[in-house]
Order: C-alpha cells, then sequence, then structure tokens
C-alpha cells in the first residue's frame, strides 16, 4: 500500500463524523471533507502531506486533524449570529487570492501598493474570511463593516518586546492571534511611536504574525531593518511583504533599501 493510501486510511479513521462525507480521488491522491448539509469543505492533496507525515507520525496526524476540524467549524459557523466585536481587518500581499475556494468574492481595499486589507469574523482558533455573500448575511455595509474592523482592532494588545542594535530601536508586536500584521491599522499606535522615536519611524510586516515598529536613527538601521523584514518574510506562516514603510504624517510610503545607505526614491 502506497504511503498516500496509509495517509487516507488514518485520516478516513480520525474524521470519521455523521455530518461529513469524505471522499476520494485516486487519480490526484486528493481527499475531500465535505459538510453533507451545506456541501462545502475542504480538498487535502495527500501527496504533499506524506513526507510531513512520515517525519512527525502520529503529531502531524494530530495537528492535520484539528486543522480540518476547525476549517469545518468555520464553514458550520452561521454569519449573522456573530456579535460585531468578532470582526477584525487581516492585512494580506496584493496577490492573495479574491475569492475564497467555492468562489465567492472576498471583501477586501488597497492599503499600500504591496498590501491589501481583508475583514475576518474570528471563531475562537480560527478565522473566516468576509466574502460579499456573508456581508448580506451579517446584514452589514461595507463601510459598517470597515468602522468596526477599524474600531475593534484598536482594542488589542499592543504590548511589544523592544531591542537595540547599533544605536537604532526595533519594537515587535507579536501576540500569535492572527492580527500581529494588522495593527499597523492602529493609527493612533503608530501616532504615539512617533511621538516617542527620536529618529524616524519605520514599519514592517513581513507576516500576518509581527508587526515591528524601528527608531531609525542612523543609516545602518535602515540595512539591519531590511534584513530582519527579508528573514520574517521567508519564514512566517503567511507572508505579507518584505518591504518596509515609512510612518509620515498619517501615512504610509515604501522604503526601498540599498546595502549600507538610506532609503532611496524609485523614481
Amino acid at each position: 500500500m502506497s504511503t498516500s493510501l496509509k495517509l487516507k486510511k488514518a485520516l478516513e479513521d480520525r474524521l470519521k463524523r455523521p455530518e461529513w462525507d469524505l471522499s476520494y480521488d485516486r487519480e490526484n491522491e486528493q481527499l475531500r471533507i465535505e459538510h453533507k448539509d451545506i456541501g462545502k469543505g475542504m480538498t487535502l492533496s495527500l501527496s504533499g502531506l506524506t513526507v510531513e507525515w512520515e517525519k512527525k507520525k502520529d503529531a502531524f496526524l494530530d495537528e492535520l486533524v484539528y486543522h480540518v476540524e476547525e476549517a469545518l467549524k468555520a464553514i458550520e459557523e452561521t454569519p449573522a449570529s456573530k456579535a460585531e466585536n468578532q470582526i477584525f481587518p487581516v492585512i494580506r500581499s496584493t496577490s492573495f487570492p479574491k475569492e475564497s475556494p467555492e468562489g465567492d468574492a472576498l471583501i477586501n481595499e488597497e492599503h499600500t501598493a504591496e498590501t491589501a486589507v481583508f475583514y475576518a469574523l474570528d471563531l475562537g482558533n480560527t478565522y473566516r474570511l468576509i466574502s460579499e455573500k456573508m456581508l448580506e448575511e451579517m446584514n452589514m455595509t461595507r463601510e459598517q463593516l470597515k468602522e468596526v474592523a477599524r474600531f475593534n482592532v484598536r482594542s488589542l494588545d499592543t504590548s511589544m518586546k523592544k531591542d537595540e542594535v547599533a544605536g537604532n530601536t526595533f519594537y515587535f508586536i507579536n501576540h500569535n492571534d492572527g492580527y500581529d500584521a494588522s495593527r499597523i491599522l492602529n493609527a493612533s499606535l503608530l501616532d504615539r511611536m512617533v511621538q516617542e522615536a527620536s529618529g524616524t519611524l519605520a514599519v514592517a510586516i513581513p507576516h500576518q504574525d509581527v508587526l515591528i515598529l524601528a527608531d531609525i536613527r542612523n543609516n545602518q538601521g535602515y540595512d539591519i531593518l531590511a534584513q530582519m523584514a527579508m528573514q520574517f518574510f521567508m519564514n512566517g506562516r503567511v507572508p505579507v511583504t518584505a518591504l518596509p514603510f515609512l510612518y509620515e504624517k498619517g501615512e504610509l510610503e515604501p522604503i526601498f533599501i540599498l546595502a549600507k545607505n538610506k532609503p532611496v526614491d524609485e523614481s
């Protein structure tokens, strides 16, 4: 029996639910888990998962089963029953898909040339990106959704870790709640950091689970920030952008950094 078929059997044993339908595409080695009543679910490509399974065995299987259960739980949730305080903005790269796997258009808007803002319904251990269809079910307008999400992001914990490098100060917000990068939308936080900075305030959102704020006091600080942002970007679970930004007069401006130099004007 192939490794993919062994993984298929292990998953089928763990994912038996009366409300779920499991089907296997032998040609593409894909296992489909779908909610019978709702007609939505998720598809696992087993050929790409077997290597990790062979390495981690039961630990990986537990993680995979948890991921499937949370995803199906999110599908089962009724958006209209959710309170407004469970709506948050999430930052994604501009290349992020604008539709859900089911083909529903996701609510999103421009943020910078590198990033976009999507909106999420928080479900505890996971969240579900809000589509146009969900917005109708929630009986909200786009503007109301945006206002609620921006208000809620300001309520999130902004405690941070601090590090001094080569005369520059770097602050890291990393609460792993899914909204660390989203805190860049908290204008009062950025304005406060501008007031406290003795140099120039720069920020970076290399992936979903970190916001870096930097008090840049010398040219070397720009190099350090660029290297730091790239490293975080390459290692992030949900990468956003490796390009840092300057925050001035309430606006985010991308900065292009050459080694051992200050930001340069691309034009």
